[in-house]
C-alpha cells in the first residue's frame, strides 16, 4: 500500500466554488463520461438528492456528478447549475428531449456559521464545475462553513473544512474527498491524538464522547452536522459491490471523529468508479476506510480560521 494523490485516478475533475465572506460554498465531483455509483447513509439526518438512483435495485447504471453543499437543505437547489454545465456540454442519459445529467447531492448544515440567507445557489456550482481541476483543501467548496466539536454549542467548536486522501495496492486505486461538519471531535486514528473539536478558553480540549453522556436528556446544544464523504476508484465493482465499499468505508469515519453517526449527523458516502481495475472489494474496504480517516484529519488540519471560529493550527499557538 503507497499513498498517492487523489487526482491520479483518472476519470474525475474536482472543483471548488465558495463566498469565502459569507461562509459557505460547494464543490463538485465531475464524471463527465459517466461513473457506475452508490451511497452509505449512516446519520440520522441526511440532505440529498437522487440518491435513490444509487440504490442496487434501481434501473440507472450511471450517474454524471456528485455535489456537496452547504446551505443544508437550502443547498440541495444548487445541484441544477450542475446540471445546467453538463448539458451544455451534452453530457446525460440520452432520452428523445436530449440528455439528462444525472446528478447526486448532499448538503451539509452551515446556517449557523454562514451569513444568513446566503446558500449556495445554481450559479455558484456551475462556478465549480468551471473550476473542476483546480481543487484545494482546508476552507473551500463545501468546507468553507464547516465546524467540529459543537456538542456544547458553536461558542465551543473548532473550524473544519473539505480534505482528502487515497492510497494505491498493486493496480488498484481508492481515494476519499470529504467535508467534515461532525459534531464530535476529530482525532489522529494513528495516535489517538485531538486533532480539533471541542474547546475551552483556557486552550484545553475536550472530550466530546464525555461531553455528550454528561448531558441530559432534553438539553443537547447541538442539531445539524454533517460529514460527507466521496470515494473515487478505479476498481470494476458492480453497483451492489459500491454499495459495500461505501458501507466499509464508513469504518474511517469512526476511526476519526468522535462520537459520529448520532441522530443529528447527516452522514454519507459516495463511492464511484471509473470502472478500468479488475480488483478485491477486501482490500478497496481497507484502502478506503483509511482514505477516509486520513481525509478527516486532513480536512481539520488544512483548516483555517473563519468567523470567530479558530482553526486546529490556531487554536494551539493560542493555547
Amino acid at each position: 500500500m503507497r499513498e498517492i494523490e487523489l487526482t491520479d485516478i483518472g476519470g474525475f475533475r474536482i472543483g471548488n466554488a465558495e463566498w469565502e465572506e459569507a461562509g459557505t460554498g460547494c464543490t463538485v465531483v465531475l464524471a463527465e463520461r459517466g461513473a457506475r455509483a452508490a451511497v452509505s447513509v449512516r446519520g440520522g439526518a441526511p440532505a440529498s438528492r437522487e440518491n435513490a438512483l444509487l440504490n442496487p435495485l434501481a434501473a440507472n447504471d450511471m450517474i454524471h456528478a456528485v455535489l456537496l453543499s452547504g446551505g443544508s437543505a437550502f443547498g440541495l437547489n444548487a445541484a441544477s447549475g450542475v446540471m445546467q454545465y453538463l448539458e451544455e456540454k451534452g453530457i446525460g442519459f440520452p432520452t428523445g428531449g436530449g440528455p439528462v445529467p444525472i446528478v447526486c447531492a448532499s448538503c451539509l448544515y452551515d446556517l449557523e456559521f454562514a451569513e444568513k440567507g446566503k446558500r449556495p445557489d445554481p450559479a455558484l456550482a456551475y462556478e465549480a464545475c468551471l473550476h473542476a481541476g483546480n481543487f484545494r483543501e482546508g476552507n473551500h467548496g463545501a468546507g468553507t462553513g464547516a465546524t467540529v466539536g459543537k456538542i456544547l454549542g458553536m461558542e465551543h467548536a473548532m473550524k473544519a473544512g473539505i480534505g482528502c486522501a487515497a492510497f494505491q495496492a498493486g493496480d488498484l486505486q481508492v481515494g476519499a474527498l470529504t467535508a467534515v461538519n461532525a459534531a464530535g471531535n476529530i482525532v489522529n486514528p494513528e495516535n489517538g491524538a485531538f486533532v480539533a473539536g471541542i474547546h475551552e478558553a483556557d486552550g484545553t480540549m475536550i472530550d466530546a464522547e464525555e461531553a455528550l453522556c454528561a448531558l441530559s436528556a432534553g438539553s443537547l446544544r447541538f442539531h445539524e452536522n454533517t460529514t460527507l464523504t466521496v470515494l473515487l476508484t478505479n476498481g470494476k465493482f458492480s453497483k451492489t459491490e459500491l454499495a459495500k465499499l461505501a458501507d466499509m468505508a464508513n469504518d474511517g469515519y469512526a476511526r476519526a471523529i468522535r462520537p459520529v453517526h448520532t441522530m443529528v449527523d447527516g452522514d454519507s458516502i459516495y463511492a464511484m468508479t471509473n470502472d478500468t481495475v479488475k480488483a478485491d472489494l477486501n482490500i478497496a474496504g481497507v484502502l478506503a476506510a483509511k482514505a477516509v480517516s486520513r481525509a478527516i484529519v486532513s480536512a481539520a488540519e488544512h483548516a483555517e480560521t473563519s468567523r470567530g471560529i479558530l482553526s486546529c493550527s490556531d487554536f494551539r499557538r493560542h493555547a
